[in-house]
């Protein structure tokens, strides 16, 4: 089964459960697969790339892609100050197969980093497509920058059509409208929050400029000569919104990022309305702890000293955003860990949106598993109706935090982790943070390898719960921590290159159909634990019998605890 959009919602969402195949190509993958018609083969020229050699100056940079390989950033190299207008290219979805597999759409979906993405042929044909677009609309350099400033933040270069010849591609621009009329001014979110934003200096959106793209969210830019990192979403600003409040409102701690540094404010095109379109922060040039694990244990340089260090302040900052701030932390992955200059944990991303099902705890998913399902219009009514009326029950103010607009929330827009109570919450943490003590002291990227979301430029060939290098001692508290684990998609079907395939019949003959056979009867199953586990919930909470620790996990501080006795065994 081909990597796309269509995938994720045959197979990798719960919302497989209820989709049909849309049809389309039911392919086997085999060596001994048949071989294509002369009218689709590759051997014909008409259906291969003329070229993907790069202009001699190229006038475009591509930094990155979302997950999906649709979305790319662009960024207009032959300007001598970018600002972050963060006009990414966007290009169809449904592609023949033979454009798909020319252009390298299907690994594209699960590459983002710059170095590897460069290499695809789809990031040379976008840059060649631009250059074209570029050089064939515009005078010159001062017209392409003022098009380039008067459009809305956010504004999109859509590909119309997705052909081999680059000449043939039509490219649209997509004015962001509905995104600015989402910005608030300064002033509005003074009148939401009070003064906390009084003490951060305001500086004008074209006074910034762009170094690199490094994430759908995260711009590394310079102001007045420094770096910065500049944070702002382009899908909307709820997140956004939500996340410069409570860096603005937790107690500062030396593993968790710092306040905001600026505000970035830019002029609407409507109503003469000055917006607040993101913040900067600390630029921490290590990078994060993702990248940084897989480098150190392949040089062998990575020391138990340093994977306790880590692993204690990650559950001091946790420990302090629930005791001083009174948060929640649904977000604990090695990408959300940079490392200081002197290689220190640093807590980033406080959006609060969480991370995907296959690392959250089983308690969360149960309730994030209907919500996607009651949010998708193609689902049966009946269905979605009835898991609306579950999730309204648990999170009455469910309706408004579906709304795009921002609407000052106390707890974030998190369903599924407002739904539960402060010591539910605390435990789904210890259930992640036992994912991320495994890939501390087992020294990789992630807890699943050949992830079908996101592939590393260093891929581990252990997946958890396997261990390897990890402690006898530290494995039986990371058990500990992860009590409740449930058997995810990924024991079923993997990602095997840039395909979808089942797991135990790899090297054999099948199609896309019983992958998503297998998916769908996987899903249909995890679904109907989610509302036995979910109406088990509410029945013991009626009879006051719910203690909010169903898996029996050890609490944070206990965590800390046993981490600091295990660590004395150990002298360096």
């Amino acid at each position: 089964m081909d990597l796309s959009q269509r995938t994720v919602e045959e197979a990798v969402h719960p919302t497989a459960a209820f989709l049909r195949p849309s049809g389309g190509e039911a392919r086997l993958y085999s060596e001994d697969a048949p071989q294509p018609s002369w009218e689709h083969s590759l051997l014909n020229p008409k259906n291969r790339i003329d070229s993907l050699d790069l202009p001699d100056s190229p006038l475009w940079r591509i930094d990155g892609c979302t997950g999906l390989g649709t979305q790319y950033y662009a960024v207009p190299v032959f300007l001598s100050n970018v600002p972050p207008m963060r006009m990414d290219v966007f290009i169809p979805e449904d592609q023949p197969s033979h454009i798909r597999e020319q252009l390298d759409l299907h690994k594209a979906f699960h590459t983002k980093d710059a170095p590897r993405l460069s290499k695809l042929a789809i990031t040379k044909h976008i840059i060649r497509t631009l250059q074209i677009w570029t050089e064939s609309t515009f005078e010159d350099v001062g017209a392409f920058e003022r098009f380039y400033k008067s459009k809305p933040f956010g504004s999109r270069l859509v590909f119309e059509n997705l052909s081999l010849d680059t000449r043939q591609i039509n490219v649209r621009v997509g004015p962001n409208h509905n995104l600015e009329l989402q910005l608030l001014s300064l002033k509005r979110l003074t009148s939401l929050w009070g003064t906390m934003l009084q003490s951060l200096q305001v500086v004008d959106f074209f006074d910034v400029h762009v170094v690199s793209v490094l994430h759908d969210s995260v711009c590394l830019v310079r102001i007045q000569g420094q770096l910065f990192i500049f944070k702002a979403l382009v899908s909307g600003v709820k997140y956004l919104y939500h996340e410069l409040k409570t860096l603005c409102t937790i107690e500062p701690h030396a593993s968790i990022i710092s306040r905001p540094i600026h505000l970035i404010r830019k002029a609407c095109s409507f109503g003469g309305k000055h917006a607040i379109v993101g913040f900067t922060t600390f630029y921490h040039q290590h990078g994060s702890l993702r990248d940084l694990l897989p480098q150190l244990r392949i040089h062998d340089r990575l020391r138990r000293e340093d994977q306790f260090k880590w692993s204690i302040q990650v559950i001091q900052a946790l420990e302090h955003l629930r005791t001083r701030s009174s948060t929640y932390y649904p977000d604990l992955r090695l990408d959300n860990l940079v490392m200081s200059k002197n290689f220190d944990i640093i807590m980033v991303d406080f959006e609060q949106r969480g991370v995907w099902c296959e690392f959250a705890a089983p308690e969360v998913n149960a309730i994030e598993y209907m919500r996607l399902v009651a949010v998708d219009d193609r689902i049966p009514s009946e269905v979605s109706s009835k898991y609306q009326g579950i999730i309204r029950d648990l999170v009455p103010d469910y309706d408004r935090l579906q709304e795009d607009q921002y609407t000052n929330p106390q707890d974030g827009y998190n369903v599924s982790w407002i739904a539960l109570d402060p010591e539910e919450q605390e435990v789904a943490e210890v259930y992640m943070l036992g994912r991320l003590l495994w890939c501390i002291f087992e020294g990789v990227s992630g807890p699943q390898k050949s992830a079908v979301w996101q592939s590393y430029r260093w891929e581990s060939n252990l997946e958890f719960p396997e261990y390897d290098r990890t402690p006898p001692t530290l494995r039986e508290l990371i058990d500990r921590c992860t009590r409740g684990r449930r058997s995810n998609l990924g024991s079923i079907i993997v990602r095997h290159q840039s395909h979808l395939l089942l797991r135990h019949r790899l090297g054999e003959d099948h199609d896309a159909s019983q992958v998503q056979a297998a998916a769908m009867a996987h899903w249909v199953a995890e679904l109907k634990w989610a509302e036995e586990f979910l109406s088990e919930r509410n029945r013991l909470r009626e009879q006051g019998l719910w203690n909010n620790n169903y898996y029996n996990r050890p609490h944070l501080e206990e965590v800390l605890k046993s981490l600091l006795e295990i660590k004395t065994q150990y002298a360096w």
